[in-house]
């Protein structure tokens, strides 16, 4: 047999029985044999590195290093789930999916939502291709070395997999092994880490992938994403993903009505300790692929899926003190310092008070008792006081009147629950804030330049605000401490590098209150330039769809200050884009003012990637036919109940085909 052959024999072979052991749970040969086989195939490869193969199961071992984890984007976007508590919400939800499709008949998957680190794994003819993070939903950070040391993510696939597809799913680290863990780190005088999720997540990003090869993580799916799936349902997604070689655990059920739903989250919320890993809940979706598609998202999350959280454990502890943090639009801050207590695996030191409110509706004050509990097991929150055992000695907790960064004093408009600290430009964590929000993903995403690098130069009087940005330069950088000359040399790269950020990216950076991604990009097709959008006066704000009084008002507000006009004009100088790369007058793109409506499948198109082609060329893409509604633009599976509605107003449904026709006109 030719090396070639046998290091393919090897490597097929172990696939194969990394695929028993720990998919089937069956293995067919000794842990010692498979070893030798392994030494085997290492000894091979390294005597003939030109038949290498970044999949071959030695990969599994680690050993390379990775400094810098780069950034890549989803091909498919990462959403959030949107989180209930309550079976009155999950009905609800129920009802607005029967609203959106214009029928009850539809099933439902309910699958056991795991906690650890989201992860997205991108296979190309049947072979691993890349894994990464979550991070913002729309790009995470590329872990791919760690993720090949972790045995349940098949590096070869089995069966009819699709030509190319991501694949989501979860890293957790079991509890055998995360107990396993803390008991070796105890011997050897090692502090004990917190939670499993927390640790599975850490591991990630660990620059030696042969220290993640120690540790006994898993990866459960829980979904696919891609065109041509060759599946109609989310059940059949999950046995395919079965059936290529991945873990999917065989907990998840078809339910056919509400009521099996309850009856699951029943069992679960009894038996969720049997479990060999951490839940935090159940996921219930529309089982129909076709539905899904017909549903669409939101801006964050899909319309036919939620969250239903288990209820959040609770502690009692101590409230020592209050102190106040300072947020990028000035909005003051009460937290909690409490006395540490354990809660859901985790220490917890403070809690969130939100506002002046919530401590009077409390009726909190120092020494008290209280009762804490996780947000979404996430975000620690006080929501009760134990009036019994108040000390004799105790006072209310007066709100402060002065901003605790810069002793501005602090206003709070008729109908606010904050109070705001409005000395923007002399208030260091809304300098920094202000900075960090520019610079993000969202915005304007300059590389090489993170939140401590944007502390550092403040605290060096060298960026005071967005603008100075584009002012820096390379020697004034270099002196600084922590700052090699490559690092320098990146920064200012990154910085002349976002001058290219279109007109949206830049007015959603400029931190405006209330104008996010969503209404900067509706803002931008509506006037074309900033100069126009500067000199809009409140009636012809409001005419723009989705933006009222509250947004409006907003930015008068923000263009009427000097200080935001003189940083806009300095922006201007340095060359950022505030024109839209199209004719300026509205009235000239060929959408301009028209609304659709979008429903179903497209065979060109994502229904996001039509969404936005819609909004650059002037219009408008509304959630539900009404009477102001131009056009549908209808696909594979377009609802009945939308067919109907449109006929019965009028209102032309148009194919992909009409709707580049009508670009072209």
């Amino acid at each position: 047999m030719e090396i070639k052959d046998k290091i393919e024999l090897l490597r097929a072979t172990l696939h194969e029985h990394n695929y028993n052991y720990y998919i089937l749970d069956s293995p067919s040969i000794s842990d010692f044999e498979f070893d030798q086989m392994l030494k085997s195939l290492l000894a091979l490869e390294k005597a003939y590195p030109n038949y290498y193969d970044p999949n071959s199961p030695t990969q599994r071992v680690g050993g390379g290093v990775t400094k810098n984890f780069k950034t890549l984007k989803h091909r498919f976007p990462m959403y959030s789930l949107a989180n209930t508590y309550s079976r009155e919400d999950l009905t609800q939800w129920v009802r607005r999916v029967e609203k959106g499709l214009g029928h009850d008949n539809f099933d439902f998957t309910c699958e056991l939502k795991y906690d650890g680190a989201s992860i997205s794994l991108t296979y190309e003819n049947g072979t691993f291709l890349n894994g990464v993070t979550r991070g913002d939903g729309a790009q995470g950070d590329d872990v791919s070395l760690n993720l090949k040391t972790i045995p349940t993510i098949p590096l070869k696939l089995k069966g009819d997999y699709p030509d190319l597809f991501e694949i989501r799913g979860e890293i957790i680290l079991p509890i055998s092994g995360f107990n396993s863990m803390n008991e070796e780190r105890i011997k050897f005088g090692e502090e004990p880490y917190m939670n499993p999720r927390n640790t599975a997540s850490g591991s990630l990003k660990i620059q030696d992938s042969s220290i993640v090869a120690k540790r006994p993580l898993e990866c459960l799916v829980y979904a696919i994403a891609g065109s041509n799936l060759g599946v109609a349902s989310q059940i059949e997604a999950l046995k395919k993903a079965r059936d290529w070689g991945f873990k999917v655990p065989d907990n998840a059920i078809l339910a056919n009505t509400l009521e099996e739903v309850f009856e699951y989250l029943d069992y679960w919320d009894k038996n969720k300790r049997n479990l060999p890993y951490e839940i935090d809940g159940v996921v219930i979706k529309i089982n129909q692929l076709i539905h899904q598609n017909e549903l669409g998202y939101t801006s964050k999350a899909p319309r036919w899926a939620i969250a239903y959280k288990f209820e959040a454990e609770q502690a009692i502890t101590k409230l020592l003190s209050v102190s106040y943090q300072v947020g990028r639009t000035g909005a003051i801050t009460p937290v909690a310092n409490l006395e540490p207590v354990l809660l859901s695996g985790t220490t917890v030191k403070r809690a969130s008070l939100h506002n002046q409110d919530q401590i009077e509706r409390l009726d909190l004050r120092i020494g008290d008792s209280v009762y804490v509990e996780k947000g979404g097991e996430i975000i620690p929150k006080i929501i009760a006081v134990d009036h019994l055992t108040r000390p004799l000695e105790s006072f209310k907790i007066k709100f402060i009147s002065h901003c605790p960064e810069c002793n501005a004093e602090l206003h709070r408009e008729q109908g606010e629950a904050q109070h705001y600290c409005k000395n923007q430009g002399g208030c260091p964590p809304q300098i920094v804030g202000k900075i960090q929000h520019f610079i993000s993903r969202k915005a304007m995403d300059i590389q090489g330049l993170g939140i401590e690098t944007v502390v550092l130069l403040n605290e060096n009087g060298l960026l005071n605000n967005i603008a100075d940005l584009y002012e820096l330069r390379l020697e004034d950088v270099m002196p600084l401490e922590r700052m090699a000359e490559k690092s320098a040399d990146n920064l200012i790269k990154g910085i002349i590098a976002s001058k290219e950020k279109p007109f949206s990216k830049v007015l959603f950076g400029l931190g405006i209150r209330f104008v996010g991604e969503t209404v900067a990009k509706k803002l931008v097709i509506a006037f074309g330039d900033i100069d126009s959008l500067m000199t809009a006066e409140l009636n012809q704000l409001i005419a723009i769809d989705e933006i009222g009084d509250r947004i409006a008002e907003s930015l008068i507000e923000f263009f009427s200050s000097t200080e935001n006009l003189l940083l806009i004009h300095r922006l201007k100088l340095n060359g950022l884009k505030f024109k839209l790369n199209s004719p300026l007058n509205t009235s000239d793109l060929a959408l301009s003012g028209k609304k659709f409506v979008i429903s179903g499948v497209f065979e060109t198109l994502s229904r996001a990637e039509l969404k936005e082609k819609i909004e650059f060329n002037g219009g408008l893409v509304m959630s539900s036919i009404s009477k102001k509604t131009d056009y549908i633009i209808g696909g594979n599976g377009m609802g009945p109940s939308k067919r109907f509605k449109a006929e019965k107003l009028g209102i032309p449904i148009i194919n992909e085909t009409s709707f580049f026709d009508l670009l072209s006109q």
